[in-house]
C-alpha cells in the first residue's frame, strides 16, 4: 500500500513539472530539468528562504485557483 501511495505522489510531482512547462522548456532533458530543479533548491535555501517559499506557494496557489475557476467557466485559455 505505501508503496502504491508514493507511486502515486511521484506521478503527481512529475504532473507539476509538465504542467509548470518545464519539461517543454528544457526539451525534455533531464539533465537540464534535474539543474534547474537543484538551481530552485538552492535559492530555496539562502537568506531568504521563507521568503522564497512563500513567493512560490502564492503563485502555486493562483495558478491552481485560476485552473480551477477556467474549469468551472469553460475558459480554456487559462
Amino acid at each position: 500500500m505505501q508503496r502504491r501511495e508514493r507511486t502515486r505522489h511521484l506521478i503527481e510531482l512529475g504532473g507539476l513539472v509538465q504542467k509548470a512547462g518545464l519539461v517543454d522548456l528544457a526539451d525534455d532533458d533531464r539533465a537540464t530539468i534535474y539543474g534547474a530543479l537543484l538551481e530552485l533548491v538552492g535559492r530555496a535555501q539562502g537568506d531568504t528562504a521563507g521568503d522564497t517559499l512563500a513567493l512560490w506557494k502564492r503563485r502555486g496557489r493562483r495558478a491552481f485557483d485560476a485552473e480551477a475557476e477556467a474549469l468551472e467557466t469553460g475558459d480554456e485559455r487559462a
